[in-house]
């Protein structure tokens, strides 16, 4: 069953109930609006900052984008790229795309105008849509990126190059096309982080989407009665799959712009939310203004929310602890999962195991999990290796790139990139991404491992450790310290503190900084490999 069906069974069984809310904190609060008076008044849209549509009118807006796109001439197959940040019109422009039978495209939002070009060109997309805040952006690109393709623009302003969304799939039909798509049907590229360099398309089938809202609703529990926050950046996958588990129970779910812990206190209290899914940074931020007492639990409605669950990134068993000692009734859950797996649930911690905290889990609903080494065989229980996965949503390929299709797909096996061990009770541990062990003097230092280590450390807000050039060792490891607002530390605190780790383990340089993240809450350390290694070099050179 394509994921479009469940869609159109919502809207029998669900119609007049809210399917997504959007909040933004930040534009001043006035009165609650609905989408039809949204688009009624004209004069006071900008002084309401939250907006909802039910079931019905999600279908109707995706029908009628299907339709415009239909009239446009975009066939099955085709590629629609979508670039616009998380609102109300996301979802509903995404499934319109997907009941023409033809493939969306999310864009990350934080693409320049020429990574936007090249994603455009790499997955031959036909047709983009956009919002107010990537204008010029595509504006630099538009005269070599419109020869071909349509441009639709979402908001308020048309820019002269492209057409207004708005204004023409009002006028067309909003039933449903009744495009003929089956689950082997392509249905989606997305694109990785790119943390290596440009990023790959990673081609999804329509079978993989489902099986996606399936894997999430498994997991957590979900039932119409959930209310589901989403605050990561719809282009994700990560954001996407964990919102089809609503989709599939016929749930609310709500977009917050914004990841100021207040706002999002604010957004679980006054929609009633249950499920809260967090990035690492956005915990520890909400954890933070606790602490200082900058936020009072009792001024809030919390009551109902059960579930607190994190993905993206390797999660600190300290963190966990912490929130438990705020949130004791919550249920916790992490999710390890690749783009090229569709996103998070290959691989789960689950809700009853508690105890294993900093786990990734174990292998998904209907996933496969396996350790190996350099050869493709299994490593003993303890031993360190690569985590392969297989299982329904393992991506096609990576489009137009067969050379690094091969690189990770073996028969029905992804190989992930991603160290990792498995303990006596079959629960697997991250060690690190395999291009980021450093190797230092011939023994292998996983950071994720000196993490963990360093944020035990109550002056440290977050870190990061990355690999220098050495010309003796190979590599040194340096760590990069965020350190907690108005908390003071020092180089010498920081080394007597890791002396507790063995000695090869120990930061040869520390930095205090920030710790950049992407919007999916993963440390950029080609970044940091980059700014100071270049630091690191002037020091040798001026030592020399």
């Amino acid at each position: 069953m394509p994921i479009t069906d469940i869609l159109e069974k919502n809207c029998r069984l669900y119609g007049d109930d809210v399917a997504l809310v959007e909040i933004n904190p930040e534009m001043p609060e006035t009165r609650r609006v609905t989408w039809k008076e949204y688009e009624l008044i004209e004069s006071v849209r900008a002084s309401y900052y939250r907006r909802e549509i039910t079931w019905n009118v999600f279908n109707e807006k995706a029908n009628r984008f299907a339709n415009l796109l239909l009239e446009r001439g975009v066939h099955k197959g085709d590629k629609v790229a979508v670039l616009l940040m998380n609102c109300l019109e996301w979802l509903p422009i995404y499934f319109g795309i997907l009941k023409t039978g033809a493939l969306a495209v999310p864009l990350n939002f934080r693409y320049s105008a020429e990574e936007i070009k090249y994603c455009v060109e790499l997955a031959e997309v036909d047709v983009l849509v956009f919002g107010p805040e990537f204008i010029g952006r595509i504006e630099e690109i538009a005269d070599d990126i419109s020869r071909h393709r349509l441009l639709f623009f979402v908001g308020d302003g048309c820019p002269g190059f492209a057409e207004d969304y708005t204004m023409h799939s009002a006028n067309c039909s909003s039933q449903s096309p009744k495009i003929d798509v089956t689950d082997e049907d392509y249905a989606a590229i997305y694109f990785s982080s790119g943390t290596t360099g440009f990023p790959k398309a990673i081609l999804h089938t329509h079978q993989a989407l489902m099986h996606a809202a399936k894997a999430e609703q498994n997991h957590h529990g979900q039932t119409k009665d959930d209310v589901f926050l989403c605050i990561p950046p719809l282009y994700h996958t990560g954001a996407k799959m964990h919102w089809l588990g609503s989709l599939l129970t016929g749930g609310k779910a709500v977009l917050l712009k914004g990841t100021n812990p207040e706002f999002i206190l604010r957004a679980v209290s006054e929609e009633k939310c249950t499920i809260v899914w967090l990035l690492v940074p956005w915990a520890q931020d909400l954890l933070l203004a606790l602490d200082s007492g900058k936020i009072d639990l009792s001024m809030y409605q919390l009551d109902q929310w059960r579930l607190m669950h994190i993905g993206a990134q390797p999660v600190p068993p300290s963190l966990i602890k912490h929130w438990l000692e705020y949130f004791p009734d919550h249920q916790y859950d992490t999710n390890y999962g690749l783009s090229e797996s569709l996103g998070p649930g290959c691989v789960h911690l689950g809700i009853g195991n508690i105890e294993k905290v900093g786990a990734i889990g174990k292998a998904g609903y209907g996933w496969k999990t396996r350790i190996i080494d350099e050869n493709g065989n299994d490593v003993k229980p303890g031993e360190t290796g690569e985590l392969a996965v297989s299982g329904p949503g393992v991506m096609v390929c990576y489009y137009n790139d067969p050379k690094a299709t091969a690189d990770v797909l073996h028969g029905e096996w992804l190989y992930t990139g991603d160290m990792a061990e498995e303990d006596e009770d079959g629960f697997i541990f991250l060690v690190d991404r395999k291009k980021d062990v450093i190797i230092s003097g011939g023994e292998n230092i996983y950071p994720v491992q000196v993490e963990d280590f360093l944020r035990t450390n109550e002056a440290v807000h977050d870190v990061a450790v990355i690999g220098l050039p050495d010309h003796r060792l190979g590599e040194i490891s340096a760590a990069i310290i965020e350190l907690k607002p108005g908390v003071s530390c020092d180089e010498e605190t920081i080394n007597e503190f890791c002396r507790k780790l063995p000695r090869y383990k120990r930061p040869r340089k520390i930095f205090f900084a920030d710790v950049p993240r992407n919007p999916t809450g993963k440390i950029e350390k080609p970044k940091l490999r980059e700014r100071y290694g270049a630091l690191h070099l002037v020091e040798v050179q001026n030592r020399s």
